[in-house]
């Protein structure tokens, strides 16, 4: 198959199954998975996986300014302010192993702001590196249009390099820097914000 050809994933009413063993454009590795589907999350299927990889982030990395672990209960209320919004939580899940997942959220409460959401994705460490960063922002992108968003933005700390070309790649423009915006693992980090027009 193409390289340069990945399949458009889009969840409607039911899964859609990811083709198998398909080569991802300008990687090298070959995604040799069982049967991995694009879905809806839930609290009580998926929110354990959540909270596991969130505090994965937490814990070695600075892509969450956050100090805490996270726990079920922050869970229940984070799932509760997404239904809430009526914000998706959407994910890669091969059988019952979660490999990754996305959502976007209110980027200010006040009502003028409305329009635009600030989105995140994050993916397993096992499962870095093949692709499925991607797929689940592209999939954040078509659930905002469909939403009627004017604007998604991600706030990522400056370092990421491959969070920053992941989203140039998909057409974000860098339109700020925050310059020690967190502190973290003893030092002071930079926040770039990145925006797409939709």
């Amino acid at each position: 198959m193409d390289g340069g050809s990945i399949p458009p994933i889009s969840t409607l009413e039911s899964p859609e199954l990811i083709p198998r063993g398909f080569c991802l454009s300008g990687l090298d590795k070959l995604v040799l998975v069982s049967d991995p589907k694009l879905i809806n999350l839930t609290l009580e299927e998926h929110g354990q996986q959540i909270m596991e990889i969130f505090n994965e982030v937490i814990s070695s990395s600075t892509a969450l300014y956050e100090y805490q672990p996270r726990s079920m209960e922050t869970m229940k209320s984070w799932f509760e302010t997404k239904a809430v919004g009526n914000f998706p939580v959407i994910g890669i899940v091969d059988e019952a192993t979660l490999l990754g997942f996305a959502s976007y959220g209110a980027f200010r409460p006040q009502p003028a702001y409305q329009y635009t959401v600030e989105h995140s994705v994050y993916v397993h460490p096992d499962h870095r590196g093949y692709g499925y960063g991607k797929l689940l922002l592209e999939e954040i992108i078509q659930r905002a249009r469909a939403g009627q968003m004017r604007s998604t933005i991600g706030v990522i700390d400056a370092q990421n390099l491959v969070s920053i070309r992941l989203h140039e790649q998909l057409g974000f423009k860098q339109v700020g820097m925050i310059s020690d915006a967190g502190f973290k693992f003893d030092r002071w980090l930079d926040a770039a914000i990145y925006q797409l027009i939709l």
